[in-house]
C-alpha cells in the first residue's frame, strides 16, 4: 500500500511541475464536491447527456487540471492495489496533497469514503457559497455541512490560491450601488488595479489572481489582504468588514500558525461531510464512471 501513496504522491508532484493550476484546482475539487451530496468524488462523474454534477453552472469553472489530477493519482493507486482505494478519498488525498506542495500545512487524512451513486446538475443549485454572499448566507451554508464559523473563515483562507473570472466581482467596480459605482470597501488601488486588469465588456475567459501579494504561495496573506480591503470576492470582503468574524480575520492575519491549525481542523471536518460507507456506495475503477 505504501507503494501505492509514493506513486500517487509522485503523480500529484509531477502534475504541478508541468501546471501551477494544479494546486488551487485540485483544491477546489474537493470543497465543490463535499458541498454536493457529500466527499464522494460525485463531481468526478461525466455524463453523455451533459446532467452530472460537473456540468451544472456553478461548477463550470472548475479547472479540468483538478479532474487530471486526482484521475492520474487514481490509476497510480490503481496500479499498485485496483479495487481498495475510493475515487473520494483520492480527491481527499490530492486536496491535502497540493496544500503541502504550495507551502502550506501538512496532514493527516482520515480514509475509508465510498464514491456516491448519484450526480446530478440539478442537485448543485443553492449548495455552494456565492461570491455575493454575507456573514450569515456563508454561515447558514457551511452550518449545513458541519462546518463553524470559525472553520468557515479559515476555509475561505484557501482564496490566498486561485484564480476568478472578472464576471465574478465586476458589479463591485462598475455598478455597486445607485450611490457609489465602486464597491466603498475596496481598497481605491485595489481597485483601481482591478479595473485595469478587467475592464468592462472584458474577454470571459480571462482570470486574475485572487490573491494579488503571493498567489503561488499556501499563506496567511489573504486574512492581511482583507485588513487592507483587499478582499476580491464580497463575500471575502464580509469576513473583515463584519463584526462577529473580524477578530478571527485580524489573528489569523498576524498569526500564520494560527491559520494553519484551524485550516487543517476545517478541512478534516470538510472531509467527514456526507460520506458513504458500505453499500452506500461503491469504489469506483474509473473516477469519471460508475461501475
Amino acid at each position: 500500500m505504501s507503494h501505492g501513496g509514493i506513486d500517487r504522491r509522485q503523480t500529484v508532484v509531477t502534475k504541478v511541475g508541468q501546471t501551477f493550476t494544479t494546486i488551487p484546482a485540485t483544491l477546489r475539487l474537493f470543497f465543490h464536491d463535499c458541498f454536493v451530496e457529500g466527499c464522494d468524488a460525485s463531481v468526478m462523474i461525466a455524463s453523455p447527456n451533459g446532467d452530472a454534477e460537473k456540468d451544472a453552472e456553478d461548477n463550470l469553472s472548475l479547472a479540468g487540471d483538478g479532474f487530471d489530477t486526482v484521475i492520474k493519482a487514481k490509476e497510480a493507486v490503481e496500479a499498485v492495489c485496483p479495487g481498495v482505494v475510493s475515487c473520494a478519498d483520492v480527491l481527499a488525498i490530492a486536496a491535502r496533497d497540493v496544500v503541502a506542495q504550495a507551502g502550506g500545512p501538512l496532514f493527516s487524512v482520515e480514509l475509508g469514503r465510498r464514491d456516491g451513486l448519484i450526480s446530478q446538475a440539478s442537485g448543485v443549485t443553492g449548495k455552494l457559497p456565492e461570491p455575493t454572499f454575507n456573514i450569515n448566507q456563508l454561515n447558514t451554508m457551511f452550518a449545513r455541512n458541519n462546518l463553524s464559523e470559525l472553520d468557515m473563515i479559515a476555509l475561505s483562507g484557501a482564496h490566498t490560491l486561485g484564480f476568478s473570472h472578472c464576471d465574478r466581482f465586476a458589479k463591485r467596480l462598475y455598478s455597486f450601488s445607485p450611490a457609489s459605482t465602486v464597491d466603498p470597501s475596496l481598497n481605491p488601488s485595489y481597485a483601481q488595479q482591478l479595473m485595469a486588469a478587467c475592464p468592462q465588456n472584458v474577454d470571459p475567459d480571462i482570470a486574475i489572481d485572487m490573491d494579488p501579494e503571493t498567489p503561488r504561495a499556501f499563506d496567511n496573506v489573504y486574512y492581511q489582504n482583507l485588513v487592507a480591503g483587499k478582499g476580491l470576492f464580497t463575500s471575502d470582503d464580509v469576513l473583515f468588514t463584519d463584526s462577529s468574524s473580524q477578530p478571527m480575520v485580524n489573528d489569523f492575519a498576524n498569526n500564520p500558525l494560527n491559520f494553519n491549525a484551524a485550516f487543517v481542523t476545517a478541512m478534516r471536518k470538510l472531509g467527514r461531510t456526507g460520506v458513504k460507507i458500505g453499500n452506500e456506495g461503491e469504489i469506483r475503477r474509473d473516477c469519471s464512471a460508475f461501475n
